[in-house]
């Protein structure tokens, strides 16, 4: 792989930085920076710059508004998003549902949803994990009971993350009580609207509400709603989450993670020190760098790779778990570098730690305790490695 970037794609990494410093709300970006919480309406605002240039779904087909971009240019956006602190998509409609609908879905159903959700009009959610099947999905027990047209569901979804601001919700849900448990699974498209939805929310160790309950009872859902054939769940659900685990490495956020650290790390301190002249600290953060770099090699041959076969393979477990890796790497030593004053304050008031440390530092000790959810969602590390095991190495 040639590593170097062409003129032409280096033109589009000009135009990306003028879009985000053009484009992309300043407020929202020293809010990401400095890891105050998002609101709905901060990532509506991202949201809709990007879909009025044209650039809000860069996996889709261009037929139904997709970018046309190469993996190359995706990947420049990316670094050049999180250099910028943009907001993370919410991916559920984007790059989750929508290469479900592409590829299982009628063309009624792509035509119905997908304009909306480039829009913005419908707002997505999903709903997979319940409190007994988290790492083992196939254990779900929500049911669905076919009642002429429609279908009557009852059950529970847990970790919803911003539920709370959904219009729709991907359920699985189980169709066949009976026989394996992976083949009596469906994939259903639910109102959140329709009576019998109730979302409860969860507080998360750092104070922060991004995940919610999501109950169901007796909610009637036309069958009209079902995603490919009954019981086709399974294999539905297994061709989303690796589009869920590619976006779950987050290459472009922890480029941006590792620069501010490496700033902080440069900085004189009260007494004239800096870290970075630490030997031990310079090995930690040249560990981090090698295994960024790495990452980001991986990410474009993965990209590539899935270009060609039209999915993300079995390798985006790799990318799941060193991401996650990178990223938690980064959290702890970030935390290391401001000592006592990364004590935690609640993530919605961070302001007993502005007169502590640099504004882009003051978020650390509640993006470490929120990252740590990061090894568990998206099928757990644990289970990643299993997969590669079995699938990779025919262990």
């Amino acid at each position: 792989m040639d590593l170097r970037f062409t003129p032409a794609e280096e033109a589009f990494r000009a135009e990306v930085r003028s879009f985000m410093a053009s484009d992309l709300s300043q407020d929202t970006a020293a809010k990401v920076r400095e890891g105050r919480t998002l609101i709905k309406q901060d990532m509506e605002g991202y949201h809709a710059a990007l879909n009025a240039r044209g650039w809000l779904a860069p996996s889709w087909p261009a037929e139904y508004g997709g970018t046309g971009w190469t993996p190359v240019q995706k990947h420049i956006f990316d670094e050049e998003a999180g250099r910028a602190a943009a907001p993370r998509l919410v991916p559920f409609g984007i790059a989750m549902l929508a290469p479900v609908l592409f590829k299982f879905g009628t063309q009624a159903q792509r035509d119905h949803y997908l304009p909306r959700v480039l829009d913005g009009t419908d707002w997505w959610c999903q709903g997979y994990s319940e409190p007994g099947a988290g790492s083992d999905l196939a254990g779900l027990k929500t049911k669905a009971v076919r009642d002429g047209d429609d279908y009557i569901v009852n059950g529970q979804k847990t970790w919803t993350t911003l539920g709370q601001h959904a219009d729709w919700i991907f359920c699985l849900v189980r169709t066949k009580p009976d026989g394996k448990p992976q083949e009596g699974i469906s994939f259903l498209l639910i109102d959140m609207k329709t009576p019998g939805v109730e979302v409860r929310p969860i507080r998360l160790i750092e104070g922060g509400y991004e995940v919610n309950e999501v109950f169901l009872t007796d909610v009637r859902v036309p069958v009209t709603n079902l995603v490919g054939e009954e019981n086709q769940g399974w294999t539905i659900a297994k061709y989303l989450l690796t589009h869920e685990r590619n976006n779950i490495a987050g290459v472009g956020f922890s480029t941006q993670a590792f620069e501010c650290l490496l700033a902080y790390a440069r900085t004189p301190r009260r007494s004239g020190r800096r870290l970075i002249d630490d030997p031990l600290f310079a090995a930690r953060l040249a560990r981090i760098e090698v295994e960024l770099e790495a990452m980001k090699i991986t990410n474009l041959r993965l990209v590539v790779a899935g270009q060609t076969a039209g999915a993300p393979g079995v390798e985006s477990s790799i990318l799941k778990i060193k991401g996650v890796e990178v990223r938690q790497a980064l959290n702890d030593l970030s935390r290391r570098a401001l000592g006592p004053a990364a004590a935690p304050f609640p993530s919605e008031d961070l302001a007993g730690n502005a007169a502590l440390v640099p504004a882009d530092q003051a978020g650390n000790a509640a993006e470490y305790f929120n990252n740590r959810k990061m090894s568990i969602y998206g099928g757990s590390n644990e289970i990643q490695k299993n997969i590669l095991a079995k699938e990779m190495l025919g262990l």
